[in-house]
């Protein structure tokens, strides 16, 4: 289908798409199984000026477009979902900074973000606070010109090896979800610490790890707006990154399709392609068909986010919602279409199943998106 889009959107797929291919792609299998932070592909993503794309240009980046973060995404993740979630999960650490920090704030952290000098991360999750984001333990105590956190993160993206963390902790447990607060926490800062690296399913070249704050102290100018805003600094910046990942998502299902395709073209039994077969033509014809469908969702949200609409909420859910689904579906479905082959690692098609899975689970369960989802359908409906 035909996106209309603009020139400069044409560039920067294209550009992407050849990255992709060049620089991911070959070293995919390679990073999956070693789980080493992908820096070197990093680098050329950087030099490319792709963590720029988010950034406005007075802070050293080219503009502040979702859309282009989403079609960037959607094509490094088209080659390896582990590799793009380094870089879509930076640009999650930064859109806190972006939307609440102050012009000082921006101006000393967002240059280095904008040229991937620096990555970013951003840190709510917590053994015992996952969908229930208001269960947070860790807590900031001002003292000073400085406030103290402890407490503990984990199945932080980028963990350990981001240098600038964006944490919400809390600063009045009375108060509940309105006690939560937003940080900006350097690495490096005495007493903050990281745990372990996850074993995971998926994306291995994603580095996921626990970040462990001990009596560290960070000065007061790093707290995002005010105290007590936290959590609405979590669901603006989820409302804004949402399409990113539904980026992901719609990469890893179309690079799932590329792999079906290919080889069901070259796949011989009785005598003919397996392509001719009535069966096979249907599953691919409904997994590009859902494909499509997911990229106008996450398309028309991020270009929904550009122009400036306010409430993307519901929209954003919806995007991130089907387009995980869909991964899910069609990389499950390509495994099927090659049979054995698509179960062993020699094969592209088990690695984008097993990539696909946690965007169905990060960044709000699809359960949760449903939630979302359906509270707005309520309330519009009471009006």
């Amino acid at each position: 289908m035909d996106y209309l889009l603009s020139e400069e959107q044409k560039m920067v797929r294209d550009l992407a798409r050849k990255i992709a291919v060049e620089k991911l792609k070959p070293v995919a299998a390679q990073y999956d199984k070693s789980e080493e932070f992908p820096w070197e592909v990093i680098k050329v993503i950087a030099d490319a000026g792709m963590f720029g794309l988010f950034i406005p240009e007075a802070y050293g980046g080219m503009s502040t477009s979702v859309f282009n973060l989403c079609l960037a995404t959607e094509e490094l993740s088209r080659a390896c979902g582990g590799i793009a979630v380094c870089y879509a999960a930076s640009a999650l650490g930064t859109f806190p900074i972006l939307l609440f920090g102050n012009e000082e704030q921006k101006k000393k952290f967002l240059p280095d973000l904008a040229s991937g000098k620096k990555v970013a991360a951003f840190g709510i999750t917590e053994p015992e606070a996952g969908s229930d984001a208001s269960g947070i333990k860790t807590v900031a105590k001002k003292e000073g010109d400085h406030y103290v956190l402890n407490g503990l993160k984990h199945f932080i993206t980028n963990g350990g090896d981001a240098e600038t963390y964006v944490v919400i902790a809390m600063t009045d447990k009375n108060k509940g979800a309105r006690g939560a607060s937003a940080f900006i926490v350097e690495k490096g800062t005495p007493g903050f610490t990281f745990g372990k690296k996850e074993d995971k399913l998926g994306i291995r070249a994603s580095s996921t790890r626990e970040l462990i704050f001990t009596d560290c102290k960070i000065p007061k100018e790093n707290l995002l707006s005010k105290e007590g805003m936290g959590f609405i600094v979590t669901m603006k910046t989820f409302d804004m990154s949402r399409p990113g990942v539904a980026a992901q998502a719609l990469g890893i299902a179309q690079g799932a399709l590329d792999a079906a395709v290919k080889y069901a073209r070259e796949r011989v039994q009785f005598g003919k392609s397996i392509s001719s077969f009535q069966g096979i033509q249907w599953m691919l014809a409904d997994m590009a068909t859902e494909i499509e469908a997911a990229r106008g969702l996450v398309y028309n949200c991020a270009r929904e986010i550009d122009a400036g609409v306010k409430d993307v909420g519901k929209d954003s859910a919806m995007a991130k919602m089907y387009a995980s689904d869909v991964a899910m579906k069609v990389s499950t479905d390509a495994v099927q279409i090659m049979g054995g082959y698509g179960y062993m690692k020699d094969y592209p098609a088990e690695k984008f199943m097993r990539d696909a899975k946690i965007t169905q689970i990060y960044e709000g369960t699809n359960q949760v998106q449903r939630n979302i989802i359906a509270l707005q359908l309520i309330k519009e409906m009471a009006k």
